[in-house]
Formats: C-alpha cells, structure tokens, sequence
C-alpha cells in the first residue's frame, strides 16, 4: 500500500520540479510599452541553469539589426522570479546614423501551463536611463521540442558576440515586382484614399529628374499589405511587404514644386501598424525612411528636385 501512494507522490514531486526548470530554448516578440508595435524585437532566448544561477544568451532583430548578448543572472524557483541583469537594448528611436543602447535588466516570471511554458515580462531600465528609455514587455515560449540540456550546452559554449546591421542588397530586389510608373484602378482603394489623412513623414532633396523607390517590410515580416499613390495617383496596390523589395522607377513631374509618394495600409498585418522601410535612390544619394500607415492615415514622403547649378561661364561675353 505505501509503495501505491509513494510512486504518485514522487511522480508529483518530479512534474513540480520540471514545471519550474527554465532550461531552454525562449522564442517570442518584445514591444515598447509606449511606443506602440513599430519598436518591436525578435528575441531568441537561451538558458541554461544551475540551482539558482543562469547563464544565457540573448539574440534579438530590431529593424535592420542583429544582436547576440551573453546573460548572467538568477532564478528563484519558488516565485519563478528570473532576472538577468545589464543587457544593451537598441533604443527604439534609434537612428539609421547613430544608434543608442539603453542599458536595462530582464525581470520576467515562468508561467506553465497545459499549452506550454511563458516567460512574462519586461526589460526595465536601469535608472539613469528610465527617463529616455521607456519598458519593453515580452511573452516568449518554450520551445520544447529543441531544448535538450546538451543543446543549451552546446549552444551557449560556442557563443560568439555578433552585432550586425542588414543593409539590403541588389540581390534583395525581386525583379518581376518591379512597377511601372502609370495610374490603375482600383475605385475601392481610391475612394478609402481619399477617406485618410496623408501625413507628411519627410521632405528630401534628389539630385534627379528620377528616382529609384523600393518597398521592404520594417522589421518582422508579418503580412503587410500596401497600395502606393504617386502624386495622389493610385499606381500599384495590394503588394505584400517582405525582406525583397518592391522597386518604382519614378520620374518627377517638373510642373509641381514637391513629388509625393504616399504609402496606403491594405491591412495591419499581424503585429499593427503597417510599417515599412522605403529606399530612395536618385543616382548620387540614398535616403533610408522608415514609414507607417494605418487605416486612419497614410504615410508621405515629398520629394523636391535641387535646384540646377548654372555652369555657363560669362567670363569671355563681349558686349
């Protein structure tokens, strides 16, 4: 008879302490608290655990950057409290010329269900930074099916610090979605047009009478679907936004004193707003602009041409 009940409680005893283990491979999307689902990171987290201590790395996509971190911290089995301390986040205001770190802990709790394990949380700044730098809430999942110990091991054995910033190749163009410059119709499209407040996002100088435009998702590829006016012009619409582009070779119109490329949302995809990062290229420069649009308003970038430098030389005229 004791033995009946001892086996049950033992199994018991063993699933309590496996609910709370953090070994693992974490996968999941952080956002900033304020700064709404634009600023969202990609994160990969791996832990490896020893009593109360952990060992970690931290891998993370934001916009166009990768970052590996290794992590040291705690975890307290009885309040699944886990704390990782010192981590450089990329602020989420962070420029394409000068990028800016915020200095922040990762306190989060293991929640475990039937579904799956959740790691719940935020990055919470240190507190010289809490000023400029505001939270970033998380959920990441247990992986299970990958996260053996020896993985774990191997994984945060072979660590290397890496810190990348993915520039978008030519290689990166998708060939046959490149649009030609003309009016469509779509009386749908143009009438919810009409409906939204453009907002002007930037005004640039081209060195051109043309430019080259191309269209990448912003971060995290999630479905987003856009239509692309061109002086209040419909000329393409319901193209989805993914790592390759989709590229315009637009001629400006010398009539008007600014150009305008307004970039319409067909939807939100899955991770609200439509975002999108857009490339302009007039031959000498390249602007990076980071654009988006809901269904309330459209994003707009102007264009104006530089003026002509007069070459002609007046020092030889004769009367």
């Amino acid at each position: 008879m004791k033995i009946k009940i001892f086996f049950p409680i033992l199994l018991f005893l063993s699933s309590i302490t496996y609910s709370q283990n953090i070994v693992g491979f974490w996968y999941g999307n952080a956002n900033i608290t304020n700064g709404g689902s634009a600023n969202n990171y990609l994160i990969e987290l791996i832990l490896k655990q020893n009593q109360g201590n952990v060992q970690g790395i931290l891998n993370y996509y934001f916009r166009n950057t990768f970052r590996s971190i290794q992590l040291n911290g705690s975890y307290n089995p009885t309040t699944r409290k886990l704390a990782l301390q010192n981590i450089p986040i990329t602020y989420f205001a962070s420029t394409s010329t000068m990028e800016v770190d915020c200095m922040m802990d990762f306190i989060a709790t293991l929640r475990v269900a039937q579904a799956g394990s959740i790691l719940n949380g935020t990055f919470m700044s240190k507190k010289e930074y809490r000023a400029t730098c505001p939270e970033i809430s998380f959920n990441l999942a247990l992986d299970k099916n990958i996260s053996q110990h020896d993985s774990v091991v191997t994984a945060i054995k072979e660590f290397k610090e890496v810190y990348q910033v993915w520039q978008p190749a030519p290689e990166d163009t998708i060939v046959a979605a490149t649009v030609i410059q003309r009016p469509v119709v779509n009386y749908v499209v143009n009438a919810q047009y009409k409906e939204r407040d453009k907002v002007v996002e930037k005004e640039i100088l081209v060195d051109a009478d043309s430019v080259t435009v191309d269209f990448y998702d912003n971060g995290e590829v999630d479905g987003d679907s856009i239509s692309v006016f061109y002086n209040d012009q419909l000329i393409t619409f319901n193209r989805k936004l993914s790592t390759r582009s989709i590229q315009f070779r637009l001629g400006l119109d010398p009539t008007k004193e600014v150009n305008e490329i307004t970039m319409f949302a067909d939807n939100l995809g899955s991770i609200p707003p439509n975002t999108a990062l857009m490339l302009v290229n007039d031959g000498k420069n390249r602007f990076d602009i980071r654009l988006s649009s809901n269904l309330q308003k459209s994003a707009t970038v102007r264009l104006k041409r530089k003026p002509v430098a007069n070459t002609s030389s007046t020092s030889g005229a004769h009367p």
